[in-house]
């Protein structure tokens, strides 16, 4: 599987997990609701993280040789900390007019949502206090389905 049915696999998986734990969240005391939130946040920037990934290789794949796919799958097989400024910085390599129109893309709740889920994972993986909800993961979740759906028509995927 690759480009969009990837991102559609990874999507499919990632909501059926956000079901799960929607119906636990419901009856589970708040500290394992927050545990649950933790876990979450892990999941939706690794989702960020590989969509991207996949998208971007997709498009070498489609556009490019066999040369242009080895380095691009090099490249994003260590794409981490997928923030707006990386995820422009990526985008940007490619075209400097797909850097411009990420950047309009990624603005106010968009870019926090973005921000917001690289910042917390990282402090959730060196073992820092994290006070991220269900609810809030969720509205994060959704906006960076956006940001991947984007993305991908930017790579022509």
């Amino acid at each position: 599987m690759t480009g969009r049915a990837e991102v559609g696999r990874l999507e499919k998986r990632l909501d059926s997990t956000f079901q799960r734990i929607k119906v636990l969240a419901a009856t589970a005391d708040i500290e394992v609701q927050s545990d649950f939130a933790r876990y979450l946040c892990v999941l939706v920037s690794g989702y960020l993280e590989k969509a991207v990934a996949e998208l971007v290789l997709e498009h070498a794949r489609r556009n490019g040789g066999t040369t242009l796919q080895r380095f691009v799958e090099l490249k994003t097989r260590r794409f981490m900390n997928a923030d707006a400024q990386h995820l422009m910085e990526l985008l940007g390599n490619f075209h400097p007019e797909w850097r411009r129109d990420l950047e309009k893309f990624l603005i106010d709740d968009i870019r926090d949502a973005v921000n917001s889920v690289v910042g917390l994972r990282n402090s959730i993986a060196h073992g820092g206090a994290s006070e991220i909800t269900y609810h809030r993961i969720s509205g994060y979740y959704e906006r960076i389905k956006k940001v991947v759906t984007y993305i991908g028509g930017l790579c022509g995927v």
